[in-house]
């Protein structure tokens, strides 16, 4: 009925087409929470799906207002670094691994998978002390079993 009563009165054709919220986002532009313009505006040329595990494997809040975009649905961003981050995450040891460094033989006990860095806790009778080491500077000597670790790798990487 609407589109009737718009091409009677602009005497011309007149289509309606429903764009996704999305879509909308991409129209009307905007920063992201980073300060940068957003993903959709910018470079990314089609939607893919983005799924709430991306956001788990890349460490962030599962509060939805800060995995959400403008638009109200998960970041396009999750998915536009998922690759770069499992690929990271592939080459750094898992927590709870058994690595050699320089200053000796320990466990990780925290991962910076991005930044290629972990911590390494050394056990020295009573006394637990933690260092920070670059990836590859150190040799995985043997890894956690898969049922307590977070991580879905293969096995390979960290080892250089």
């Amino acid at each position: 009925e609407l589109v009737k009563d718009l091409a009677s009165t602009f005497r011309t054709r007149i289509e309606l087409r429903q764009i996704g919220i999305r879509d909308e986002a991409k129209m009307m532009g905007g920063l992201g929470v980073c300060g940068r313009k957003f993903c959709c505006a910018n470079f990314l040329s089609d939607f893919v799906q983005v799924s709430i595990k991306m956001a788990k494997e890349q460490n962030f809040s599962l509060n939805s207002a800060k995995v959400s975009g403008a638009c109200g649905r998960l970041m396009c961003c999750l998915r536009y670094e998922h690759e770069t981050y499992e690929d990271a995450i592939r080459r750094t040891p898992p927590q709870g691994s058994t690595v050699s460094t320089k200053d000796g033989v320990g466990t990780v006990v925290e991962t910076k998978p991005l930044a290629g860095e972990i911590k390494v806790k050394f056990s020295d009778g009573d006394k637990d002390t933690v260092k920070a080491f670059k990836c590859s500077d150190v040799k995985v000597l043997s890894r956690p079993n898969r049922k307590n670790t977070k991580s879905d790798d293969d096995g390979e990487g960290a080892e250089d």
